[in-house]
């Protein structure tokens, strides 16, 4: 529960701050130079998932996003997430679903907003606070299923 407190709202807030920001601030077809030739603040709306893909689909992602946020609280309850990392991760994953389907439910679309530009790429795919919650947490969720305390649970052998 303090996590909830103390990580996931606060960073639900912080998401949904900046992207009313970005609404109000700045237009569609303006760009906001931060770090000229790496960095810059647009809007876009994505009606899709990561990266702009599967677009026009917004209601089967809110579906899908409430699906998620059941399945998390669910997996909580069963303390499927035993430790400092998992809950962490699975914190994180909340606050990024959660300010997403905000999105989606009132605007009908999600508001991306951080423009990185990578030498050896291009531009990359615009977003937010919400997906790189997301991210970070796919992250901790990959990393920790590898951690040697795991892999003996797993098959069933003390720590």
């Amino acid at each position: 529960m303090r996590l909830v407190l103390f990580l996931t709202l606060p960073l639900y807030l912080l998401d949904q701050l900046t992207k009313w920001l970005v609404l109000a601030f700045i237009s569609t077809n303006e760009v906001v130079e931060v770090v000229p030739g790496f960095f810059n603040l647009v809007q876009v709306h994505n009606t899709g998932a990561a990266f702009g893909m599967f677009k026009g689909n917004n209601w089967f992602f809110v579906g899908l996003a409430a699906v998620a946020l059941v399945a998390l609280f669910v997996m909580a309850r069963k303390n499927c997430f035993p430790d400092a990392p998992t809950r962490f991760a699975a914190a994180l994953l909340a606050s990024g679903v959660l300010g997403n389907l905000t999105d989606r439910l009132v605007h009908g679309y999600v508001v991306d907003f951080l423009d990185v530009i990578l030498p050896w790429y291009g531009h990359w795919p615009a977003f937010n606070v919400a997906d790189s919650c997301i991210c970070v947490a796919a992250g901790i969720f990959l990393v920790s299923g590898f951690l040697p305390e795991k892999k003996a649970q797993a098959a069933g052998q003390p720590k």
